[in-house]
């Protein structure tokens, strides 16, 4: 597969991408690698990866716990210790090896660390390499909202191996799934009625539909790559999305939910708004619908859930100037940005979820 460029930055895909690294490496004059994991990418992945590297400098493995729970910047704060007492320099290189909440943080801490040092991702579960590791977004969770402290700065390269996906659960490779059907939604409605029919999908050739929706990615974030314009269509199915999703992170009678499952119910929900703003008709609300729900289990929402969820829309990073801002479907493969939406209308959306 042709290497992708995006905003001062080049994706690799599969046997290219460690030929990239190592040429990187040997044509930058680092003083040491530090690669920083999670407990199941240190354990999965560091022995594949590691055979890969053609260098001589001392490496460095830092570890932290998986799961969402631990994107915070108390993780941060370790990570900058062990970094500081490992001897890390400016002229130090930080690899991020792991899913979307390594390169998240991982890329959060490169950025801040002696006020940034070079940092490359390599991606090892579907939603960080559809999602996560490309766009330059890099940060950490506040409590359960997702995302608030963060800076927006690119990697040297991201280098996308899809073998690291043998060692991913489905639930997991369901979770990044959403990403592809939201890009598929919001820009290419032929990439979208691609997974209509999944049993149809030839997943020996899965390849390249992780390379279309990296695409589909760039394209967009190349136009407005601060998020000042078209890159807010990323946020479809995110403001209910996240909300939920910080909700069952922090409601200890809720069983926590993956990213992809929580933007799942979102596209959902912001496909009824779009319905009723007349920017979809019925028949493709009903496609839309269907279509995921043939995915994505349903997830049960009691009638006390729904207020919570509607008050951390509040701490949303869309909003502008107090007002809920939505990026909605305007008939598939198309989008409409900056939508307010009344709460009346969320409301039956979730009544609509229900039924």
């Amino acid at each position: 597969m042709q290497s992708i460029q995006a905003n001062s930055y080049p994706i690799h895909f599969n046997e290219k991408a460690y030929e990239a690294l190592n040429i990187h490496l040997k044509e930058n004059k680092y003083s040491k690698i530090f690669i920083i994991v999670d407990s199941n990418t240190n354990e999965f992945c560091i022995p594949k990866f590691l055979p890969f590297l053609e260098t001589e400098l001392t490496i460095e493995i830092i570890e932290f716990d998986a799961g969402e729970v631990n994107k915070n910047i108390e993780t941060c704060v370790q990570i900058w210790n062990v970094l500081t007492e490992l001897g890390a320099d400016r002229k130090s290189l930080i690899i991020n090896l792991g899913g979307g909440v390594v390169t998240d943080l991982g890329g959060f801490v490169a950025s801040t660390f002696k006020r940034g040092i070079d940092f490359i991702h390599i991606p090892t579960t579907l939603l960080s390499m559809v999602d996560a590791s490309v766009g330059g977004k890099n940060g950490v969770d506040l409590g359960n909202l997702k995302n608030q402290i963060g800076v927006i700065n690119v990697p040297k390269m991201v280098l996308i191996d899809t073998e690291y996906l043998e060692t991913v659960p489905q639930n997991e490779m369901r979770s990044g799934l959403a990403e592809m059907l939201k890009h598929g939604l919001i820009y290419d409605k032929d990439y979208w009625e691609q997974f209509l029919d999944l049993k149809s999908i030839d997943f020996a050739d899965f390849d390249s539909l992780i390379y279309r929706s990296v695409e589909i990615k760039n394209e967009i974030v190349i136009q407005d790559p601060t998020e000042k314009n078209i890159r807010k269509s990323l946020n479809f199915g995110h403001t209910l999305g996240h909300a939920i999703e910080s909700y069952f992170l922090e409601n200890e009678n809720k069983t926590t939910l993956l990213h992809g499952e929580a933007i799942a119910v979102g596209m959902i929900l912001e496909s009824f708004i779009s319905l009723h703003k007349k920017l979809i008709n019925k028949e493709e609300f009903s496609e839309i619908k269907s279509g995921i729900k043939s995915i994505y289990n349903d997830i049960i929402f009691e009638e006390k859930d729904i207020e919570p969820i509607l008050e951390l829309l509040i701490h949303d990073k869309k909003n502008e100037f107090g007002n809920i801002q939505f990026a909605l479907i305007d008939g598939i493969g198309k989008i409409k940005i900056n939508q307010s939406v009344e709460n009346e209308l969320i409301l039956k959306a979730f009544l609509d979820y229900k039924s």
